[in-house]
């Protein structure tokens, strides 16, 4: 009985994480073509970029709705629905032919994410046993990892062969495959809808959780979070060579070793998540240490030799807390509403993604490196107090 439901929650977390994997590769297929595309429609980087915008903008204002969808028409349903919506973006993006259809692949791709956070985690939480939560949110988040590395090499290999649309139409291709192969599946993924174990609380009962203070703390924990990642991602090849000097191969190389350290960190987490019950501490003490690396990166108190396992030491603290930021957010979730409130406070991540990237841009443009460094520590420190400010815990 025990090597079955084994099987059966290693099937379960092995499909969403395929699906959540997927979800990542999509995020970035597009964007790594942008060269080959300005070239080809003659649009700027500009024009480019606010496709992207809009694709985190509908994602963002979509993913409490589409929590809101898990617990009325349940998970699995729109998990899927996310899964075509993601496939069909990629394919009209491979499609176009003017500037206005890669703004319609952006809508869709952007509606298509919106769904995974929260239908995967109502799924995790509903099929897979309370004792492999820590694995599960934590392979979860290293497939997130694995899509964002599989996609650069998958698009530029196709398109230095075949051209940025055919690239496009293979990632559709591959979407589509996998999602059949998750469809097949189906019978592993049933979670009866939420709303229709509890009943009808109607729209001001659940407008009420969303708005609760330990909700709200999570929110504003993710938010803080994509400020810092959205900071080093994007502009940390750049402020690295402003700050230190330090050559693109180098800064890159940094970055790199930043988003593999944060991998492993995600790996080791679930171990930990599985193994302690205090999660707040867990991820209190994983962003002050990160939050200690960054700000002494910030300082360039060290030689550029020593950034690539600076930054892969912070890494990796910020990828421990991974998978107890997961429970931490479970732990603050009444009985049936676990689309809604993941849906929500995953939208955090979004709406800290839209957010920043101009003030960060603009620190740059005035000469000030060292304080995109600073400004990460600042988030991760806010990401502490978010945690240590939850008053209350529901009632499970």
């Amino acid at each position: 009985m025990t090597a079955h439901a084994l099987r059966r929650d290693a099937r379960v977390i092995g499909l969403v994480a395929l699906a959540h994997g997927l979800s990542h590769f999509y995020q970035i297929a597009t964007a790594v073509l942008f060269p080959l595309i300005r070239e080809d429609l003659g649009v700027s980087y500009a024009a480019l970029g606010a496709t992207i915008a809009l694709y985190y903008v509908v994602s963002g204002v979509c993913q409490t709705l589409a929590g809101f969808a898990v617990d009325r028409f349940g998970a699995r349903r729109v998990l899927f629905g996310g899964l075509a919506l993601c496939v069909a973006g990629a394919l009209l993006a491979g499609l176009a032919r003017d500037y206005e259809a890669l703004l319609a692949a952006a809508l869709i791709g952007g509606l298509g994410n919106s769904v995974f956070h929260p239908s995967d985690f109502a799924i995790l939480n509903a099929r897979v046993n309370p004792g492999r939560l820590g694995y599960a949110f934590s392979w979860h988040g290293i497939a997130g990892f694995l899509g964002y590395a599989a996609a650069p090499g998958f698009s530029a290999g196709m398109a230095s062969a075949f051209g940025w649309r055919s690239a496009l139409l293979a990632a559709a291709a591959l979407g589509a495959v996998v999602t059949a192969f998750v469809i097949t599946q189906r019978a592993a993924l049933y979670v009866e809808p939420a709303d229709a174990r509890r009943g009808a609380g109607g729209l001001a009962a659940d407008v009420q959780v969303l708005m609760s203070t330990p909700v709200l703390m999570c929110f504003g924990y993710f938010l803080f979070i994509a400020v810092g990642f959205i900071a080093i991602q994007t502009f940390g090849v750049a402020t690295l060579i402003a700050l230190y000097g330090a050559s693109a191969a180098l800064a890159s190389a940094a970055l790199t070793a930043y988003l593999l350290g944060a991998a492993a960190g995600i790996f080791t987490g679930g171990f930990i998540a599985a193994r302690f019950q205090r999660h707040d501490r867990v991820a209190v003490s994983g962003m002050l240490v990160s939050a200690a690396f960054m700000f002494v990166l910030a300082a360039a108190w060290l030689p550029a030799a020593m950034l690539a396992p600076l930054l892969a030491a912070a890494g990796f603290a910020s990828g421990i807390t991974n998978p107890s930021r997961d429970l931490i957010v479970r732990t603050t979730t009444p009985p049936g509403a676990t689309g809604k409130v993941y849906g929500f406070v995953y939208s955090g991540l979004d709406v800290g993604s839209m957010v920043t990237p101009v003030f960060f841009g603009w620190l740059l443009d005035e000469g000030r490196a060292s304080a995109v460094f600073y400004s990460v520590v600042v988030a991760l420190m806010l990401t502490v107090l978010t945690v240590i400010n939850l008053p209350v815990r529901w009632s499970r």
